[in-house]
């Protein structure tokens, strides 16, 4: 009976194993731009950490001019990313977040966002990424994306 608790022991940890997700944390730079009744562009950082499998959570700030008054524009969102995993080719994702808008002498609002990206295989330490989304207008953000994984990756 010992040695079939200890079998099942050993084989749930081979599965958990086996079963583990590539986890990463994520960086970005790049530049954003909204179209509405307003214009926003602006350069921005994104912070994002995919703690196993295919979710990745991002909060991402971007400062730059809206009908020529200093603005600013923050989102957080929630993703899903197709191939989290992949070396090669190109990588989609979706989401579902908020945003806020705010400008010099404006009034600020928040909307509820969604958006459709792209970027470099997910699985490498760094690439470009597009993004899409609507949420305040119509958003457009592209740069530069770098990851750290696990050692083992």
């Amino acid at each position: 009976m010992r040695r079939l608790v200890v079998l099942g022991c050993a084989l749930a940890t081979v599965v958990r194993a086996a079963g583990a997700q590539l986890a990463a944390t994520e960086w970005s730079v790049g530049v954003t731009t909204v179209a509405a009744r307003y214009t926003f562009w602006g350069a921005g950082l994104e912070l994002a950490r995919r703690p196993s499998g295919q979710v990745r959570g991002a909060v991402a700030a971007a400062a730059g001019a809206r009908d020529r008054q200093a603005a600013v524009r923050l989102d957080a969102t929630a993703q899903f990313v197709v191939t989290p995993s992949a070396r090669t080719g190109v990588t989609l994702s979706g989401g579902l977040g908020l945003a806020y808008a705010g400008a010099r002498h404006t009034r600020g609002a928040a909307w509820a966002t969604a958006q459709l990206g792209a970027e470099t295989a997910a699985g490498r330490r760094r690439g470009w990424f597009v993004e899409v989304g609507l949420g305040g207008g119509l958003r457009v953000a592209a740069g530069w994306r770098w990851r750290s994984f696990p050692s083992w990756w």
